[in-house]
């Protein structure tokens, strides 16, 4: 039996070494400074930023969010100012961490509009990597990108020339085939994907009979979307040859390692944040001591090693 074992947590995605796997999900850690109180923004594999449109967006009519058994619905839509104050005003909080820092991109109107962003993003040596939000459910839009596999690799082949940073594309859960989607974005030129956003969902109020949110349907995420979220990474991982990153109810050390064991090289925590802004770095130490604890040198040892029920 192997003793005293130094578990070796770093990863690497495309061109982004991560010292841990472990990093923030977009939309539930702000720009990090809303953090820098309560955690040592440091310690993090990653930070993903609540994702940027070219124009500032006010974001969806209130109550945006709301509680469901197990997780929670939002509606925020995209709430940001912008990418030219994201550029002055938020990039260089984050330059400073010294950590890689993921910025998360979405498009308005047309999809042209990721080019432009991709374009500014490029010139900037603060930022890692970019990570092509075409999936977010709270848009009003009929249909998503991330739904149909011609557009995603349309999408993603226009940006792949337009910067050799590494690209991450983040994948919809309501979608037929997830792991075809995501052969569409390897083969344009992705990096890495991420998955899963937030199911489609819908809470009421019996007594009011109104929505619980403004605008009626929103996104849910935590723990009760958890199972489809490691089915999909499962599914996904056997299909193709790019690095997953899996998020969907990720509390702690065991529900991150199911992402792992499922196929996911890297995991995001999001909903966790707002209950506990320590669960990341939580999730960090607990890997170490899960790797330790049962002689596993490497990360990699683990990743995707699903094995068949044994009584």
């Amino acid at each position: 039996m192997v003793k005293n074992i130094k578990p070796d947590i770093s990863v690497n995605i495309g061109n982004l070494d991560l010292k841990n796997p472990v990093m923030v999900a977009s939309g539930t850690f702000g720009y990090a400074e809303e953090f820098k109180g309560l955690i040592d923004l440091k310690k993090l594999g990653a930070i993903v930023t609540k994702t940027i449109t070219v124009k500032p967006r006010p974001g969806n009519l209130p109550p945006r969010t709301c509680e469901t058994p197990s997780g929670m619905l939002n509606s925020i839509g995209l709430e940001n100012p912008g990418i030219g104050v994201f550029i002055r005003e938020k990039l260089p909080f984050l330059k400073k961490l010294g950590i890689p820092v993921i910025v998360s991109i979405a498009a308005e109107d047309s999809p042209e509009e990721f080019s432009v962003l991709v374009s500014q993003l490029d010139k900037m040596a603060a930022v890692s990597a970019i990570e092509l939000n075409i999936s977010c459910p709270n848009l009003q839009k009929d249909k998503l990108i991330s739904q149909d596999p011609e557009e995603t690799f349309a999408l993603v082949s226009g940006v792949r020339k337009l910067t050799s940073k590494c690209l991450i594309t983040k994948m919809s859960p309501n979608v037929t085939s997830i792991s075809e989607i995501a052969l569409a974005a390897q083969e344009a030129g992705s990096n890495a994907v991420a998955l899963i956003n937030t199911l489609t969902g819908m809470s009421i109020d019996i007594y009011k009979r109104a929505p619980r949110i403004g605008s009626w349907v929103g996104g849910l995420s935590g723990p009760a979307i958890r199972p489809v979220a490691v089915k999909m990474v499962w599914e996904v991982y056997n299909k193709i040859k790019i690095p997953i990153i899996g998020m969907g109810g990720i509390m702690d050390t065991e529900s991150a390692m199911e992402f792992i064991i499922a196929g996911a090289t890297a995991v995001s925590v999001g909903t966790a944040n707002f209950l506990n802004p320590k669960a990341s770095l939580e999730i960090i130490s607990g890997l170490r001591q899960y790797m330790a604890d049962n002689n596993i040198a490497n990360l990699s040892n683990i990743t995707g090693r699903l094995q068949a029920c044994k009584d």
